[in-house]
């Protein structure tokens, strides 16, 4: 069975910008590995791309399984992605990724 990496891309405003680092690291990112669904995640800065509107930011959550990230979308994703558009309105874009780990090393 092969393992499931759910990508998480934003683009935050720069008016938002240091107290959404400091949200995502202290309380967003904790919050989503607390569900116990995702065994590790990993937040990078996407480089090349900031520019007068802000900077974006790539947040990736390994799941062992399709099931765990199914089970995560069913009972954790609504309530957690409105914790995020409540605290930051009009102040970001996102979209989000689902692949196969196909290989790793």
């Amino acid at each position: 069975m092969s393992k499931i990496l759910y990508n998480v891309t934003v683009k935050i405003d720069k008016t938002a910008h240091k107290d959404w680092v400091n949200w995502m690291q202290k309380v967003h990112i904790p919050d989503v590995m607390q569900t116990g669904l995702f065994t590790q995640y990993k937040m990078t800065k996407i480089l090349g791309d900031d520019d007068e509107q802000g900077f974006t930011y790539a947040i990736q959550y390994v799941a062992e399984s399709l099931e765990k990230f199914n089970e995560y979308q069913v009972f954790h994703a609504a309530s957690l992605q409105k914790a995020h558009a409540d605290r930051y309105p009009n102040k970001y874009v996102a979209f989000r990724t689902l692949m196969e780990i196909v290989s790793e090393g």
